[in-house]
């Protein structure tokens, strides 16, 4: 008996016994290729021996003090590492937490918390898009957008505007990337001109939806224009990298790749590949100053801000990607990866493919010509993750992709260290999967 609750009560697990590079073995033996980063965090690969030793130095040297008591050198060292990846040196302050979901109601508290610093109290509202995802807790969950997951917790989750998301395979205004207009950018101008400019105090997206829409990638004007809208109302733009951050997409941040600086950025997965549990947020300059030189203290905290083992891990983590090289490593294995992934069209139940860096998505659909995702019971990416895990592949599948119940896909995000042999093998591997899975639509028609 397992007294494990477990997310899936019910279903086997297998037991991890080992991992190295971009392969993890069972206790029984079998391997599998980590073709998801063990949900989107492994960047550097697995089993990297320095990044152990420089947990264990700091374990014996401070294993945990208080964060509102002492500051440790691991610390410094690693948000001076974390402020590193952006380009934007006004993006020079960071605060550090243990999970993506904790920046996210971090960076929400600071937006609102710098309004009422600078004397506009009533900006309190943050718009954020349908069909997005920021986390779990019950405030993260008002502000994300993802149907299923919000649904069994409606009653609990206070109302947030949202807009449209910027999802061209499935565009909500049934338009063209190049004709469109951005129409799903100047949402947002048309929301915060709705609720008040007075009133908003931020907008939050993604820079590329992962988990909830597959690695849905924006037409190049989209982030620019997001960014002269929110400069003409004068509200935060919060971008939220915990899925894209630290060179997924082959930059620091995934923002840079449209010439675009948030004024928050939330930050974790990838920031200390999974070593350990680590998040953050990087906040513009003027966001600390204000919050500094006003009530002079920022009103939240957790009980592991700043853990000294964490801290020391996520740094090994960063200097590891700068030795390495790996941010351009995934840069390059990405457009491979992409090339590669593209040859399973041929498929029919393959909608669309797509992607940036080492994040890629596959849709799966029942008609290629209309786009019409399967029934949500037929859990079809559940399907195709689970003939791939039988075939030694780890797949992220998601559900939800066109209204938040219907619409199946599959995240391919491997760790950067992924050779070209590798990515042959997942693709291969992943093609019998989806064959394997079947076609729903048949099953009923038979």
């Amino acid at each position: 008996m397992s007294f494990v609750f477990l997310r899936k009560p019910g279903r086997p697990y297998p037991v991890a016994a080992r991992a190295e590079g971009v392969w993890i073995w069972d206790t029984e033996g079998r391997r599998y290729l980590d073709g998801c980063s063990s949900a989107c965090v492994v960047g550097i690969g697995h089993g990297v021996r320095e990044v152990e030793e420089a947990a264990l130095a700091q374990r014996r040297a401070v294993s945990f003090v208080h964060g509102a008591t002492f500051l440790t050198e691991a610390c410094e060292r690693f948000a001076a590492r974390v402020a590193g990846l952006a380009s934007d040196p006004h993006l020079d302050k960071v605060y550090l937490v243990s999970t993506g979901t904790e920046a996210v109601e971090t960076a929400v508290k600071l937006a609102r918390q710098y309004w009422q610093e600078v004397g506009e109290p009533r900006r309190h509202k943050v718009i954020s898009r349908w069909g997005s995802y920021h986390g779990n807790t019950v405030g993260a969950l008002a502000y994300g957008g993802h149907a299923g997951r919000r649904r069994p917790y409606d009653p609990l989750i206070p109302h947030t505007p949202h807009i449209e998301p910027c999802y061209c395979y499935r565009c909500p205004y049934g338009l063209q990337p190049d004709r469109c207009g951005l129409v799903c950018a100047e949402a947002l101008d048309r929301a915060v001109r709705f609720e008040g400019p007075e009133t908003v105090a931020a907008f939050l997206a993604e820079p590329v939806v992962g988990a909830t829409l597959g690695a849905a990638v924006p037409p190049p004007g989209y982030w620019p224009r997001i960014r002269e809208i929110c400069d003409a109302h004068g509200i935060l733009l919060i971008a939220d990298e915990v899925l894209t951050g630290a060179g997924r997409t082959g930059r620091g941040l995934a923002l840079e790749h449209w010439g675009v600086s948030a004024d928050l950025v939330t930050l974790a997965k990838g920031l200390a590949s999974g070593y350990a549990p680590v998040g953050a947020v990087l906040a513009h300059a003027k966001i600390h100053d204000a919050i500094r030189d006003g009530s002079g203290a920022f009103v939240h905290g957790f009980t592991y801000n700043q853990h000294p083992v964490a801290m020391a891990v996520g740094d090994r983590v960063l200097r590891y990607l700068e030795e390495h090289r790996l941010i351009d490593r995934a840069a390059r294995m990405g457009t491979v990866l992409l090339e590669r992934l593209r040859t399973l069209s041929d498929l029919p139940v393959v909608g669309d493919v797509r992607g940036i860096g080492l994040l890629a998505g596959i849709e799966f659909v029942a008609d290629r010509d209309t786009r019409e995702p399967f029934p949500a019971q037929a859990g079809f990416a559940w399907r195709v993750g689970e003939e791939a895990r039988k075939r030694g592949l780890l797949t992220y599948p998601g559900t939800g992709c066109t209204d938040g119940l219907r619409g199946d896909h599959v995240l391919i995000c491997p760790p950067f260290v992924i050779d070209e042999d590798e990515i042959s093998f997942l693709v291969d591997r992943l093609r019998e999967a989806v064959e394997a899975a079947g076609n729903p639509a048949d099953e009923r028609g038979s």
